[in-house]
């Protein structure tokens, strides 16, 4: 998986910013709030304690443990609010300009599913191109990026940022495309840049600051992100056709990705990292499911942050792209959660009650605390952060309902998806069953011989990496089974 920044840190880090700079409706005319003089260094400390949380998610177990006991009910409203919770974000990406967002949504639509075996002449058949699929995220990509390049150097259209586009909110009298200006100023300046073409990523702020506020906007980030991520793992599963991510897989990746949250933090980025659920949706696309695919990613994204040209070219890219990208992408989250309907009783009243009440109150909820910023005021300034950020985070709100009506709520086990299995009197999951039948665990989540080797180390057998290790079973090799027909015979036949 490749890991990102999401709605799970961005948040909980509006919350925090909001809460620095105002009384909240509760305060005295005489006090004075000011605003802290580091944000950014409040975010750092932000993504670092939200680091810790998943790592100590991750290292403890409990990620995996809690994947195991989500059934079909579970993981239906959690994959769905994956793709809802981004609608907002991506409408206003895409009103960035709404002809560029259609032609992309057009090209990605046409390019994924209408020339998904990608024909070919037969002169070039025998060059085995892969299939336009997987490639449609790219060429889609590419191809809007080149038109909107070649009208913005002309002069026809000018491309807006968000803070520029939250403005345009206000302001009716803007539009976001301006007339090419007559004579030679249709070009539009560009400011001239002095930073260097090598440039080695170093702490930017100094070391990250901690405070209450900002611990507690952390820990809601870092318990709403193990969720998210939790999710993406199976639902990356689910789009290759891969077996379900057993416990200590889940926690692996969970591990891992509170150490980048950590580094992100201490490096100078606001916000911390988890599974990207874009990039999981790609892959289902294109279903080039590889380590090798994100290992090359990761090379090539080291390079690219040391070269600030490169950096300044993937930062043109323009808004309403990712907006169609992501309205693309999600829609496919949020469809792999209804197939989980299939292995459940559909027509079951306590289903039906579960499945809509957590999906419409994940939704409404947190747009309504997002107007109501002002309500929760319990007279302790972390706790208000907290549970703020906690209500206003889509992806949190829906695991938490479901998984408590699904276990709360009576309902027999073929009811809620789930089968006990016979040897090991565990109860599973029917669609972890029919997964697990075309590829071994062993063969899809094994980690590489370094990392085995690492955990096999006696210092680390147990603590901390206990839970990141598979359960160990003894083989017993029988080279020469007994046998009737192998017994010593005597003359008279005994």
């Amino acid at each position: 998986m490749v890991q990102g920044p999401s709605l799970d840190f961005l948040v909980p880090a509006l919350v925090l910013l909001s809460a620095q700079t105002s009384c909240r409706g509760q305060c005295d005319k005489s006090e004075v709030f000011v605003a802290p003089s580091h944000p950014v260094r409040e975010l750092q400390g932000m993504a670092v304690v939200a680091g810790l949380v998943q790592l100590g998610v991750g290292l403890s177990g409990a990620g995996g443990a809690l994947q195991g006991r989500c059934g079909p009910l579970v993981l239906t409203p959690v994959l769905c609010m994956l793709g809802f919770s981004i609608y907002r974000e991506a409408a206003l990406l895409c009103s960035g300009h709404w002809g560029f967002a259609l032609l992309a949504v057009v090209l990605l639509v046409g390019l994924s599913q209408h020339l998904r075996c990608g024909v070919l002449p037969a002169r070039l058949r025998s060059l085995h191109f892969p299939p336009i699929s997987r490639l449609s995220i790219l060429l889609s990509v590419l191809s809007v990026w080149c038109v909107c390049a070649a009208l913005h150097h002309c002069g026809y259209i000018r491309m807006y940022s968000v803070p520029e586009l939250l403005l345009l909110k206000t302001d009716v009298n803007v539009t976001l495309i301006q007339p090419r200006p007559v004579g030679n100023s249709s070009r539009l300046p560009s400011p001239e840049r002095t930073e260097p073409w090598l440039s080695l990523p170093l702490p930017g702020l100094g070391l990250p600051l901690l405070s209450s506020q900002g611990i507690a906007a952390g820990v809601a980030a870092g318990l709403s992100s193990c969720v998210s991520s939790s999710s993406v793992y199976v639902l990356s599963a689910r789009l290759l056709k891969a077996p379900t991510p057993p416990a200590q897989a889940c926690n692996r990746g969970l591990s891992v990705e509170g150490l980048g949250s950590i580094l992100a933090g201490l490096m100078g980025a606001p916000v911390g990292v988890c599974s990207s659920v874009a990039n999981a949706c790609t892959l289902g696309l294109s279903q080039c499911g590889s380590r090798g695919t994100v290992q090359l990613a990761a090379v090539m994204l080291l390079l690219v942050g040391l070269f600030l040209p490169l950096i300044h070219l993937l930062a043109s890219i323009p808004l309403a792209v990712h907006g169609a990208v992501l309205s693309v992408t999600y829609t496919v989250a949020s469809a792999t959660g209804i197939t989980y309907l299939q292995y459940t009783d559909v027509d079951s009243g306590r289903n039906i009650f579960n499945t809509g009440f957590t999906v419409f109150m994940s939704l409404v909820l947190p747009r309504w605390f997002r107007v109501q910023s002002g309500f929760i005021h319990t007279g302790v300034p972390p706790l208000d952060v907290f549970l703020q950020s906690c209500l206003m985070l889509p992806v949190f709100l829906v695991g938490l309902l479901a998984f408590l009506l699904d276990h709360t709520v009576s309902g027999t086990l073929s009811e809620r998806g789930l089968e006990r299995d016979q040897s090991t009197m565990k109860i599973r999951s029917l669609a972890d069953k029919k997964q697990a039948t075309v590829q071994s665990l062993e063969a899809v989540y094994e980690p590489c011989e370094l990392v085995r080797r690492l955990l096999a180390l006696p210092g680390l057998r147990y603590l901390p990496f206990c839970a990141c290790r598979g359960s160990q079973v003894e083989k017993i090799v029988v080279t020469s089974p007994e046998m009737f027909s192998l017994l010593p015979l005597h003359h008279d036949g005994r």
